[in-house]
Parts: structure tokens; C-alpha cells; sequence
């Protein structure tokens, strides 16, 4: 069964009808990475499926992260070899076959401080990460070299690392302070945006039939005697309340599991610690360098990674235990990490240079350890009651191996035959004949009128579904013109957010379907009002709809400011709490028998 890949208001509309109205195989709860890819597996074994966000698709940690499809270089020195050498099977497939158009490789270079033998441990280490990774990149043809890789040695997709001496490690990051190194060892790994990347796998997952509804959030289960039987759900939209039966639930709401395990009486195996990591966001030109840079703290690692015409720079690994839907960052979180790069700058970085912060939360699987920074990145699949099948921990980069696991243990007491899992030769949408129109982009450039560089932003942001934005631009001409106060988007992107991605609010645009409020130095107060107007007859406001949705944006970004200045985690989520929500989610008793369940 295939359906439309277009998520709108209509389609959305459609899909809530139809989960009302038909018994399902399969409702996912959770619109993150992991439950967009369960939605995919499901709906591509042939599975009527449906699949529930409280907020909007990656609205959390899926939006949040460092941005890196990664083997995970520092598990390998916790001699956990066999989750890298998954991690790097899933990062040559996103490479190569399944995302080629939004994960791409990027170098990163590791500054040795000391002779002799650290350049010997670390790079036994890092020779190790490429040898697990070679004989990946046989999966499936190389995606396009680009840049400075070209004729370099791959392995899994990426070029083999290569050490350096302190001055050719200074011809790649000038930055760096010369007493901070003795020389370096340069590695690839891979790079995405997140959020757009869940997106696309959302959007993959409705192409296979999937019923996809954001601001739908999940209250309660659906009991027959002990056997979950479905989910009952509160449309946020209109505060319509319906049930979704299906043969078979599968939780993947990440850090909100113990929420869910609530609604059945709190039985369950599975407990899930949130961490959280704060990133902050720089201009390329307060740091020079054509490389990553990877730095070894006391007790994680610190990445400086380049993002467009920015750095993120990041992270933290704090415990918290506040607000799940909003994760402040403290003053104290950005002094750590400016503190922690200022190290090795040459140029000291300042709070006057930072454009964009964000703050994510990791769903850790809780252990024995008091620290967040040792607890699993491993996954666990579990079913604490009939019907009901659970999946936590894990990583960004093996989203697809947990969804895997995921659906094989929920469709085990189905009665009847399941085919096995496929999506490691099923392309995202945007992925079919996207190294044909690389190649060519000079001539789409040249034929829709715009500069290069401009399509090359499009096409790493949509594949081949370009054509789709494109279009926009041909039938009304104004969309082909740069976004007021943030000039690396243009029009039709915003118009495309909500007529085909999903958004149905201004923080959607803004914050997921692109990066405008971590981008630009106002947060994205400038672009605002023409982003609203431009969505505004798409997703069917009026004035006063639309001005209160320019309204609750401009709260948060005051709300979020006001937080980083906070000195601690109680004062800053109780200052970005301040900030209304444009979803009215539902926040009651979660035990049992009182019917509410914390976001999906």
C-alpha cells in the first residue's frame, strides 16, 4: 500500500479520519528519529501503520543533537567495539544509499598533546574506527566526493584518517594556538541535520502508507483485559479526543518512556535517565579552519563542528531532571564550553559571539553509574504487557537498527506472517537520482535563475524533491527571493514547510524545517513576520491567528534568552517556562486510570 508523502493540513486531516475509523497493525507513539523509523519499517513490511506526536516531528532530542552520523570514536576506549562497528555500518548506508543528499562526510581533526605515546594510543584507536568501517562502502555504491576528499582513500564511505604534524595540523585549523598541540590525527565521520532528516524519514514512511499526525498527542491506552488494544489521543489542534485501535503499540517517545510505562501501572524493565547536552552556535569567520576539531575533556569529548557559515560547538553531559519539552541552557553550560575551546584558540571566544544555543536531552538507559556520560548508548527493546512493545537508549546514528528490533518484537505475537525488515535498501525520499542532479546542478542553476551556491543549499536540504520547491518558485516568482532578516533561506523553503513538510506553527518553520532561530543573531525575531504571512493561507489563519503565532515566538526567544542567563538548572527552566506553548499539551495525573500522558 503506498499513499502521499505530502504532510499538510489536509493530509493530516485525512490520516486522523482514517486511524478513527480502520483498526490498525501498528500505532507508533513518538515523532522523533527512532518513531519516524518504526513508522517506515512497518509501513515498508506492508503494515497498516500509524504514527502519533504530541508536538511537532523531531521536536526533541531528534532536533537537538550534534548533528553527527557517527560510529562513536570514544566507545571504542569503553572496548565497545560492536556498537561502532554498527554505527559505522548505519553511517555508510545514510552516505551512501539511504540519505545521500542530507549526510555527508566531514573531516575532524584531533590535536595530540603529547610525544610519542599518545599519538601511538590514539591512533591504534583511530586506525581501529577506519578498520571497522572498512568493507562497508561495499553496500552500495560511493556517493559523490565533493570538496577535499576527492581522491583520497575511503573507507565505509569516508576518506581514511591521516595524521599530521603541529604545522600542517596549523595549515587546517589556523585557529588553534600553536602551544596547544604537538600535531594531530585528521578523521572523517558523517553530518545531517537532524531534524530535516527525521522529517524525511517521516515523510519516506507515508509514501509506504504510514498515517502521519503531529499535535496529536497520546492520553491514555486502550485496555482489552490486560492486552493493550490502542491508543486514545487528544488532536491539539482543535481538542477533539479519539481512540486508534491496533493490533499491536510500539512506545518510542525517548526520554518520556517512563511516562508511557506509567499508563500501565508503571510495570516495566526499562528505566531512562535524561542527559543533557548544550550546543552552542558561532559565525564561521570568529574561528578560521577547513576542519572539525575534536577535543578530549575531563570527562567526554568536545566537538567544534562546521555548520554552513557557523560552528556548533558543543557538548555538555549534565543529569536533569525538569522539564522534558524544554531543556534549558545556563550561563553556566555556555561558560563551560567557551571555556573549554578558549583552551586552544588562539582568539578567545566571548558570549558577544554566540548567535545560537540550543540544549537537547540524551535518553540514556539508566545503570548503576552517577554519571550520564557512562551510562548505555546501547538499546533495549522490551514488552511490559500484551501488545504493548517498548524501545529506548541508543543513538541518532542507529535509529534504523531500533526501529528494526522494535517492530520484530511487536510483531512476534501478531497471527500472522510479518516479512523482515528492508529498510536498508529503502532510499529516503529525495535520495533516487540525486548524484545524476549534483552533478548537473550548474545547469539547473543556470535554468532557474539562480547562483549555484544557492542550489546546492537546496539540494542538500531536499535531494531531488528540489524540483518540488522549485515549482513553487515558478508559479509565483516573490518566493524565489531571499527571507528578510535570513537570507540563506528563501521563500518558497518556508511555503514548503508547511505545504508539504508538516509545519503547522511558526516555531515549526523556524526552528526545524529550517535553522533560522540558532542561525541569525536576533533568533529569528526579523524573519518572523514574513515567515507567518507567508504560511499563514497555507495552514488557513486569520489575522489574529497569525499575529498570535508571531506573538508566542517572539515569548519563547525571549523566554529562551532570559533562561541562558540563569546560573543554574532550576532558575533557568523555570524562566523558559515562562513562555506559552503554541500546542495545548495535555499535562495531568500520568498513573493509570487518570487518562493523560506526558508528550509523545
Amino acid at each position: 500500500m503506498t499513499g502521499t508523502a505530502r504532510l499538510d493540513p489536509a493530509n493530516r486531516a485525512a490520516a486522523l479520519r482514517r486511524m478513527r475509523a480502520e483498526p490498525l497493525d501498528v500505532v507508533v507513539i513518538g515523532g522523533g528519529v527512532t518513531g519516524a523509523g518504526v513508522a517506515l519499517d512497518a509501513a515498508s513490511r506492508g503494515l497498516s501503520v500509524a504514527l502519533l506526536e504530541a508536538r511537532d516531528l523531531a521536536a526533541g532530542t531528534s532536533s537537538r543533537s550534534s548533528k553527527l552520523i557517527h560510529g562513536g570514536l570514544r566507545y571504542l576506549e569503553q572496548l565497545n567495539g560492536a556498537l561502532v562497528r554498527e554505527a559505522l555500518r548505519e553511517r555508510s548506508l545514510l552516505l551512501e544509499t539511504l540519505a545521500p543528499h542530507l549526510v555527508r562526510a566531514i573531516p575532524f581533526l584531533l590535536p595530540l598533546t603529547h610525544h610519542g605515546w599518545e599519538r601511538a594510543y590514539i591512533g591504534s584507536g583511530v586506525l581501529l574506527y577506519d578498520t571497522l568501517g572498512q568493507g562497508l562502502g561495499r553496500i552500495a555504491p560511493l556517493a559523490p566526493r565533493t570538496g577535499g576528499d576527492a581522491g583520497a582513500p575511503r573507507s565505509g564511505g569516508v576518506p581514511l584518517h591521516r595524521h599530521l604534524t603541529r604545522k600542517a595540523a596549523l595549515r587546517e585549523f589556523p585557529s588553534l594556538r600553536p602551544d596547544a598541540l604537538v600535531g594531530a590525527i585528521q578523521y572523517w565521520d558523517g553530518q545531517v541535520d537532524d531534524a530535516r532528516h527525521t522529517m524525511f524519514v517521516a515523510r519516506t514512511a507515508a509514501r509506504y502508507g504510514a498515517l502521519v499526525a503531529t499535535s496529536a498527542q497520546v492520553t491514555g491506552l486502550v485496555r482489552e483485559g490486560e492486552r493493550v488494544a490502542g491508543v486514545r489521543v487528544r488532536d491539539l489542534e482543535n481538542g477533539v479526543d479519539l481512540e486508534v485501535r491496533a493490533a499491536t503499540t510500539i512506545n518510542a517517545t525517548g526520554v518520556w518512556t517512563d511516562d508511557i510505562q506509567a499508563m500501565v501501572g508503571g510495570r516495566g524493565r526499562l528505566s531512562v535517565r535524561a542527559s543533557k547536552g548544550v550546543h552552542i552556535v558561532v559565525p564561521r569567520d570568529r574561528v578560521h579552519g577547513s576542519t572539525g576539531l575534536i577535543l578530549r575533556t575531563e570527562k567526554s569529548v568536545l566537538f567544534v563542528i562546521p555548520w554552513g557559515s557557523h560552528w556548533i560547538i558543543g557538548t555538555t553531559d549534565t543529569d536533569w531532571n525538569l522539564d522534558l519539552a524544554h531543556p534549558s541552557a545556563t550561563s553556566a553550560d555556555i561558560t563551560y564550553l567557551l571555556d573549554t575551546v578558549n583552551r586552544v584558540l588562539r582568539t578567545p571566544l566571548t558570549t558577544d559571539d554566540i548567535i545560537g544555543v540550543y540544549a537537547g536531552l540524551r535518553p540514556l538507559l539508566a545503570g548503576e553509574s552517577d554519571e550520564t556520560a557512562q551510562l548505555s548508548r546501547e538499546h533495549a527493546v522490551i514488552s511490559p504487557v500484551p501488545g504493548l512493545t517498548m524501545v529506548a537508549g541508543g543513538k541518532y546514528t542507529t535509529y534504523r537498527v531500533m526501529a528494526a528490533d522494535a517492530v520484530d518484537a511487536a510483531v512476534a505475537a501478531l497471527n500472522h506472517t510479518v516479512a523482515p525488515s528492508c529498510t536498508e535498501r529503502i532510499p529516503l525520499l529525495g535520495a533516487d537520482g540525486y548524484p545524476a542532479l549534483w552533478n548537473a546542478r550548474e545547469r539547473l542553476a543556470r535554468t532557474v535563475g539562480l547562483h549555484v551556491a544557492r542550489v546546492e543549499h537546496l539540494l542538500h536540504r531536499y535531494g531531488t524533491l528540489v524540483e518540488e520547491v522549485l515549482e513553487l518558485v515558478a508559479a509565483r516568482t516573490e518566493l524565489g527571493q531571499p527571507l528578510p532578516g535570513a537570507p540563506s533561506y528563501l521563500a518558497a523553503e518556508a511555503v514548503y514547510a508547511a505545504s508539504h513538510e508538516g509545519a503547522l506553527h511558526l516555531e515549526d518553520v523556524l526552528t526545524r524545517r529550517t535553522r533560522i532561530s540558532i542561525e541569525t543573531a536576533d533568533r529569528g525575531l526579523e524573519a518572523a513576520p514574513f515567515v507567518a504571512e507567508l504560511i499563514a493561507p497555507v495552514l488557513g489563519w486569520n489575522t489574529e491567528t497569525t499575529t498570535r503565532e508571531i506573538e508566542l515566538y517572539r515569548a519563547r526567544v525571549a523566554a529562551e534568552l532570559a533562561s541562558q542567563r540563569q546560573p543554574d538548572d532550576e532558575t533557568a527552566d523555570a524562566a523558559r517556562l515562562d513562555a506559552p506553548e503554541p500546542r495545548p499539551i495535555v499535562r495531568r495525573d500520568l498513573r493509570e486510570g487518570h487518562g493523560a500522558a506526558a508528550p509523545a
